[in-house]
């Protein structure tokens, strides 16, 4: 995979959009610039009884249209300027959905495959503890990321109360149903952009009950993606992949069977009856609809010459590079963008935020109601702004975001 650095696509994309809608230099420095940075070192008591330091961050991008938003990634790869990137991503995803919320971000450098639960607990309170003075229900609300969970979320609630002394449930969305979180949440991202794909099929003339499915990266977004594919549409799923690896069936595979077989071994590269395919050939596969579900960067100029889907749905954050985009788009294939494709994880968020503030629960059926009506309505302005403008489906949803965040920065005098 080519090392592209994220924050450098954000702003490029920004002077994309910049350009477009003919925006000022003092708007642009500030669309940019984060507006807060925190980067912290959290000592942690190992079970061997070693303690080792980890490095944290968290990032709030803008906060204009309100208090800020945005997961907690562990992660060993983690950088200052992919959480940079990701906050901007949140700015953009949370004004494209009309939220009334800004972007955020955080992470921690680990690897909690090699970690204890009570390692990956007093990690994760000692994060909360560092972070503390800049997070709260009207400050920023995080929430799960890449290898946190429902159960991290709970720690780091628990930690925040005890640190303010009085339950907080509202400080972090993604928490267990018990400790306030939201019906709907665990397949929220995926089935968010399962609502895009379809739209997206109805505008191009697919038929999803005859239509192939390619999912690269077989993590919780990308297995909910391809059980609601197969269920909702009675679509083919005929590849997935994961970090290990990927396999390729044309006869299709069960979703569940896959999953299975990730948590009995560890990959679906072990699913019986299938051939073996790479994490980029998986990519350039003859399908009707790829969905990136793992991480940044993975179509690049070098391969998007290659690519073969009608639909590319971005589940991933940040998964096309600009150049790629551009190739893709002369190429006629329809990207549906990462801040709108997998913005259903963000909404629901924004449900349980709006629960827990008034201490009452919608039931699951009514969230997928909201939601479907967000995501509809979402992917149509960007649509309806790319035909306007004659521009890329991720260039449009940049507009439509933009212009929101601009619009709340200059009625507050910013700029």
């Amino acid at each position: 995979m080519e090392h592209v650095n994220p924050f450098d696509v954000v702003k490029q994309q920004i002077d994309e959009c910049a350009r477009i809608l003919g925006l000022s230099p003092d708007v642009i420095a500030m669309l940019k610039s984060p507006m807060r940075e925190l980067q912290v070192s959290l000592p942690v008591r190992m079970d061997d009884g070693y303690t080792q330091v980890f490095q944290g961050f968290r990032v709030q991008h803008n906060d204009a249209r309100g208090i800020t938003k945005g997961g907690i990634r562990f992660h060993p790869d983690e950088t200052i300027d992919t959480v940079r990137a990701l906050a901007a991503w949140m700015t953009w995803k949370t004004a494209l959905l009309d939220l009334p919320l800004g972007g955020a971000k955080g992470g921690v450098v680990c690897n909690p495959k090699e970690m204890s639960p009570g390692e990956l607990e007093r990690l994760s309170r000692a994060y909360v503890r560092s972070v503390f003075p800049f997070i709260g229900p009207e400050k920023d609300v995080p929430a799960p990321d890449v290898y946190t969970s429902p159960q991290v979320m709970a720690w780091m609630m628990d930690e925040y109360s005890v640190i303010a002394g009085k339950p907080q449930f509202g400080v972090f969305t993604g928490k267990p149903l018990p400790l306030g979180g939201s019906p709907g949440r665990a397949d929220a991202t995926a089935r968010g952009g399962i609502y895009t794909i379809r739209e997206a099929a109805r505008v191009l003339g697919i038929d999803l009950s005859k239509a192939t499915i390619a999912v690269q990266g077989y993590g919780n977004a990308g297995f909910f993606a391809a059980r609601l594919c197969s269920e909702l549409f009675g679509a083919k799923i005929v590849a997935m992949c994961d970090s290990s690896g990927g396999v390729c069936c044309l006869a299709g595979a069960d979703p569940y069977e896959a999953h299975a077989c990730k948590i009995e071994t560890g990959s679906v590269c072990n699913l019986a009856d299938m051939e073996s395919i790479s994490n980029e050939d998986i990519l350039e596969l003859d399908v009707d609809v790829l969905i990136p579900a793992a991480v940044e960067n993975v179509i690049t100029h070098h391969n998007a010459p290659r690519i073969k889907a009608r639909i590319v749905a971005e589940l991933a954050n940040g998964p096309t590079t600009p150049e790629a985009d551009e190739i893709l788009y002369q190429k006629g294939i329809h990207v549906i963008p990462d801040f709108l494709c997998n913005a259903g994880g963000v909404t629901v968020s924004y449900f349980e935020m709006v629960q827990n503030f008034y201490l009452y629960f919608w039931d699951e059926a009514e969230i997928r109601e909201r939601l479907d009506k967000k995501m509809t309505a979402a992917y149509h302005s960007v649509l309806n702004t790319s035909r306007e403008y004659k521009i890329n489906m991720r260039q449009a949803a940049y507009v439509r975001a933009v212009e929101r965040v601009v619009e709340a920065m200059r009625l507050r005098g910013w700029v």
